[in-house]
Order: C-alpha cells, then sequence, then structure tokens
C-alpha cells in the first residue's frame, strides 16, 4: 500500500516537472518574439508578409494549368493573326482591337520593320499587350525555302524586333505556311537548335485576295471555324479592317475567349504536326 502510494507522488511530480517547463519554454518563446517585434517591428512585419507571399507563389505554382494534353488550352480560345505589317494601317488595327478589348498576334516582316516611321506601331503593339513575331525578312520563297536561308532570315526579324520593342520573342510564321517550305530535314534541325517556334494557322480568311469584300472574309472565317481552338490567318489590309469587327462579335456570340501567344504556354501548331517545332 505505501508502494502505492509512493509511485502515486512520483508520477505526479513528473507532471508538474513537464507543465513547468512547458511553461518556461512557452514563456521564453514570447520574450524572444517580443523582443523581435520591438527591436524592428517594420523588419517582422516584412518577414511575415514575405513568407505569406512566398507561400502564396508556391500555392499558385502548384495549381494544375488549364491545358490540354497536347499543350492547347482547355475550353474555346481563338487567336487572331495578322501577318505582312508593319503597314500605314497598323495603328487602324490597334484602335479596333482596343475598342473591343481583344488581344491579338502580328507576325511582322522585317524589310516593314526597318520603316522607321513604322516602328511606333511596332512599340504600341506590344504596350497595349499584343504578340509580335516574325515573318522573315523578305517573304521570297526562293531564298527562304530552295537556298534555306529561313532561320537566318527569321533571326534577323526577331532581331528587329527586340530592338524596336525590347521583348525577345521566339515565334514565327513561315511565309506561305510551312508546307511544302519546311520539309527540309536540315532546316527543321536548324530550326529546333536557333529556338524558334512555328505557328502556321487553323483557318485561313483568304483576305489578301478579297479586295472590297469584307463580308465574304467574315463567312470564311465562320466556315472555317469548326474547333474549340482555332487560329485565323488574317492580313494587314484595308478589307480585314472593315470585317474585323463583325469576326470579333461572331467569335464572342460563340463563346469564343481571345487567346494571345504566350511563349512560356507554347503548343504545336504546324501542317507537318511536328511537335518539336
Amino acid at each position: 500500500m505505501k508502494t502505492s502510494r509512493n509511485n502515486n507522488v512520483k508520477i505526479r511530480m513528473k507532471k508538474k516537472r513537464r507543465r513547468l517547463g512547458l511553461i518556461v519554454a512557452t514563456v521564453f518563446l514570447m520574450i524572444f518574439l517580443i523582443g523581435k517585434l520591438t527591436s524592428d517591428p517594420e523588419e517582422s512585419i516584412h518577414q511575415v508578409a514575405t513568407s505569406v507571399a512566398e507561400q502564396s507563389i508556391i500555392q499558385e505554382t502548384i495549381q494544375p494549368e488549364k491545358k490540354r494534353p497536347d499543350g492547347r488550352p482547355i475550353g474555346k480560345v481563338v487567336y487572331l493573326t495578322f501577318d505582312d505589317g508593319p503597314s500605314i494601317l497598323t495603328n487602324q488595327f490597334l484602335d479596333v482591337l482596343k475598342e473591343q478589348d481583344v488581344k491579338a498576334i502580328f507576325f511582322m516582316q522585317g524589310s516593314n520593320l526597318q520603316k522607321t516611321n513604322l516602328q511606333e506601331n511596332v512599340k504600341r503593339a506590344t504596350k497595349e499587350g499584343h504578340y509580335v513575331g516574325a515573318h522573315s525578312m523578305t517573304h521570297i520563297y526562293k531564298r527562304l525555302y530552295d537556298n534555306e536561308q529561313f532561320v537566318p532570315e527569321m533571326n534577323e526579324t526577331l532581331s528587329l524586333i527586340q530592338d524596336i520593342t525590347g521583348t525577345n520573342p521566339k515565334l514565327v510564321r513561315p511565309p506561305y505556311g510551312s508546307k511544302p517550305g519546311l520539309e527540309s530535314e536540315q532546316i527543321r534541325i536548324q530550326i529546333v537548335g536557333a529556338g524558334i517556334k512555328i505557328w502556321d494557322w487553323t483557318i485561313d480568311s483568304n483576305d489578301w485576295v478579297l479586295k472590297d469584300n469584307p463580308n465574304q472574309i467574315v463567312e470564311n472565317v465562320k466556315k472555317g471555324t469548326k474547333n474549340d481552338v482555332e487560329v485565323v490567318l488574317m492580313h494587314e489590309k484595308s478589307q480585314t479592317l472593315q470585317a474585323l469587327p463583325e469576326i470579333i462579335a461572331f467569335y464572342r456570340e460563340k463563346g469564343y475567349e481571345f487567346g494571345v501567344y504566350n511563349d512560356a504556354d507554347h503548343f504545336s501548331l504546324n501542317f507537318y504536326q511536328d511537335k518539336y517545332l
């Protein structure tokens, strides 16, 4: 009986010592934290804010991306693209896009980019959130494909865009499309080695041959629209400018969002279905 009482006393003493140790540790921790806040409260707040911000970044990073297995966005997205600029019409295209709150992609030609009177239009395009990519220096088929000057010309055009806008684009559109021009394996190896990315299109508006016929341009776009993700080929032409508001209205009515290219989210879109381009 006496032994049992002694054991109970020992157990109670151990519990008291544990509680006392916990209290002492808590007091020291509070003193340390109060000291930190008192000595430099702004620094402490900054540390907490930084920690929260870092945690937010981590949480944002691990969110699943809304992409299909082929890299294309989920949902109905249309990319409006305009070739052959900059031109005297570029500002008017930008005005319509701004008024409609739509972003687009411009594939610009080096020989036009060299015209200093057009360079402000290029700067404006990037400032307003549009993507400016390359469309070669000369647009001459034989030189680009037969003479294998595709990569040198695209590199020169991309460098011009970087000099004018301060951006560093990688996306290009092959004049006349990638097929059959990029059939050569040698050219494709050069393209991959240069870090250049290729985009063709899913819908050809044929706007360049439809002078004074904007209604037919709109009809071509409507008839060509069949997929959730579409890339529309257009040019900086006056008839295209007239058709543009109706094209935008059509896609809005069909529930499409307007996409703008991002180098970090590239997905393959070439007539060869080459995943490396």
